[in-house]
């Protein structure tokens, strides 16, 4: 915690930390705005200010992970310990509830971090519904989320709204530059992430500009009936990125339809990107993965043979 804030979430951090000082802040807080822009982050960094009134050791206890009054929640492995449940779950929020009933070990507040609080399942979420609609003084209860519409609005109506929204152009260039990263590859992956600084340095860390430019060859292969489906499907589906390589593929077709005049050329690339998107959602479920896609990319190819145009110049 001890690393500079982002401008942006510095701004939501001294928002946050004002509205605490002036005694504004409720028990619940919904911390919300577009993935990998920091929330978690700045919910933390609030919780040590907050702590840190209390116990002069909090920043240290809180890096140590030992502070008797900071809970955190968030997806926990499966029973086979293999990989993260897609879930949190009753016995967590029932288990947080219990944490909270008690009486502060330091003697001021308890703060409580649900990340991410658009995971809770229904269960859950009737069990935190309770808590929230029985706090006790000293008490904060926030919760981050990239979806918050997918909370019950029974919740999101007993929470206060900190909200986080993608920053000004220039200064998210400036912070990529800042983190390392060269001018011209910068741009590229900001312009590719629609102007979000957070996913713009994730995809330049961990190969996610590398993995677009592979779904652009891969369209435009199929658009050009030099690769199938099924095959390319399989592959999409073969590791953990599927879900990105549908972003940028869904991505990929919005910025073809924004250099087109043709309507009906527009409307079948539209049509397509909320194809894309929809097979998205379905690989959280228990969908075959690699028919969801094949599928999508049949379409593709589809609508490519329908004279759609050739699907390779904006991907070049």
């Amino acid at each position: 915690m001890s690393d500079l804030l982002a401008p942006w979430q510095q701004r939501a951090y001294e928002h946050a930390a004002a509205t605490l000082a002036e005694g504004r802040l409720g028990h619940a807080l919904l911390i919300c705005g577009p993935a990998q822009l920091g929330k978690r982050r700045v919910a933390e960094r609030l919780a040590a200010h907050l702590l840190a009134a209390h116990e002069p050791r909090a920043a240290h206890l809180l890096e140590a992970g030992t502070h008797p009054d900071f809970h955190m929640v968030t997806l926990q492995l499966n029973k086979e310990g293999t990989k993260l449940r897609s879930e949190i779950v009753i016995e967590q929020i029932r288990e947080l509830s219990e944490k909270l009933s008690l009486t502060p070990q330091y003697g001021g507040a308890q703060v409580a971090i649900v990340d991410p609080a658009d995971a809770i399942n229904h269960a859950a979420c009737n069990a935190l519904l309770k808590t929230l609609e029985e706090p006790q003084p000293g008490r904060y209860l926030w919760l981050v989320a990239s979806n918050p519409s997918r909370l019950p609005a029974t919740i999101r109506s007993r929470c206060q709204r900190l909200e986080f929204r993608l920053p000004p152009r220039d200064e998210a260039l400036a912070w990529l530059l800042a983190q390392g990263h060269a001018q011209k590859i910068a741009t590229e992956a900001l312009d590719a992430a629609r102007g979000h600084p957070g996913l713009a340095d994730a995809w330049l860390r961990d190969g996610g500009m590398a993995l677009r430019k592979d779904v652009a060859g891969d369209l435009a292969k199929l658009a050009r009936g030099e690769a199938a489906p099924i095959e390319t499907a399989q592959r999409w589906v073969a590791d953990d990125d599927a879900t990105l390589r549908l972003r940028h593929a869904a991505d990929l077709a919005l910025a073809e339809a924004a250099g087109l005049t043709d309507p009906a050329r527009i409307r079948k690339l539209a049509s397509w990107f909320d194809a894309a998107n929809r097979t998205r959602d379905l690989l959280r479920t228990t969908v075959r993965a690699d028919l969801a896609v094949a599928e999508l990319l049949l379409a593709w190819r589809g609508r490519e043979a329908q004279g759609a145009g050739t699907g390779s110049r904006g991907y070049r």
